[in-house]
């Protein structure tokens, strides 16, 4: 099992969640966080640090697409271990439905 990041970062990007990982699995895209699969050790302490609840285990239903997108993007964006400020516009966008049309694959800056 692992933690994944989904729709609900994008736009968001909060990055509570980074500098509680002991592991160091978050990689960051322009405007969203994912989590590497393989380094995840499953200790689940990043998921109640998100403040609009992005952080999943991956064993939900309905979570495969983000899993796959974790998987995919954390294999080429930057690492990420301390917390950053987040967009100006971030609770704007908290709770927004659909945001999955906003996802961009490029990445961030990292650390």
């Amino acid at each position: 099992m692992t933690y994944i990041v989904n729709d609900n970062c994008i736009r968001c990007k909060f990055m509570d969640c980074v500098e509680v990982c002991p592991v160091d699995c978050f990689y960051e895209g322009d405007n969203m966080l994912v989590i590497h699969p393989d380094e995840c050790i499953d200790c689940g302490v990043c998921e109640p640090e998100c403040p609009v609840e992005a952080i999943k285990p991956d064993t939900e239903p309905g979570l495969e697409k983000w899993l796959q997108i974790n998987a995919e993007y954390s294999r080429v964006w930057p690492n990420i271990t301390a917390k950053k400020e987040p967009p100006a516009d971030a609770k704007d966008w908290e709770g927004v439905e659909g945001k999955e049309q906003y996802f961009s694959a490029e990445p961030g800056t990292g650390n």
